[in-house]
């Protein structure tokens, strides 16, 4: 095989393998977001989530233990992360908004302190963002994250149990019904 040959070879591979992508993310009939409520009283990850302490997105430690006693949605996300971008400016306004009074929205980047820092400045997030890096993947499937999927969102109550969880991106209408039963 000549040069000529393999390089034929690498450009229809990456044409496909674009192909696929686009498809992919594109797909109108895909299946909505998996959320999965918790049993009552389940309280271990949300005590483990509260003992962290964690830089935010200016790389100040913060210790999580300061939102314990209000009810919290704890987003996963990363910049590189196409619905968790998307969803960003809805969950923003969330947290400015009348619910944000009674619920505190964090996002937890997985990634490194410089990009989230990067994204953070450019983007103008209002709501906490800290930087858990690859750690915060390992965090997320204490929640019930099995396969590790982002953008995740866990919704806590002010008494510290986790009400409901979100895989993929947020459908504000459902994430409001279940505000309103806290």
């Amino acid at each position: 095989m000549n040069q000529k040959h393999l390089a034929a070879y690498v450009v229809v591979a990456l044409l496909f393998a674009a192909s696929g992508a686009y498809v992919g993310m594109h797909k109108k009939d895909a299946a909505p977001p998996l959320t999965t409520t918790q049993p009552a009283g389940v309280t271990g990850p949300v005590d483990s989530l509260y003992k962290l302490t964690l830089p935010d997105a200016k790389g100040v430690a913060q210790a999580l233990g300061q939102y314990k006693g209000k009810a919290t949605l704890v987003n996963f996300w990363a910049p590189w992360c196409g619905p968790c971008v998307q969803e960003m400016p809805e969950l923003s306004a969330l947290a400015a908004g009348e619910e944000g009074k009674k619920l505190q929205v964090i996002g937890i980047g997985i990634d490194s302190a410089t990009n989230i820092a990067d994204f953070n400045d450019k983007f103008k997030i209002t709501y906490p963002v800290f930087v858990a890096g690859m750690a915060g993947t390992e965090l997320s499937r204490t929640f019930g994250n099995a396969a590790g999927g982002l953008p995740y969102t866990v919704l806590i109550g002010a008494d510290g149990q986790v009400k409901k969880t979100y895989l993929g991106r947020l459908k504000f209408d459902e994430l409001r019904k279940d505000l309103a039963t806290l």
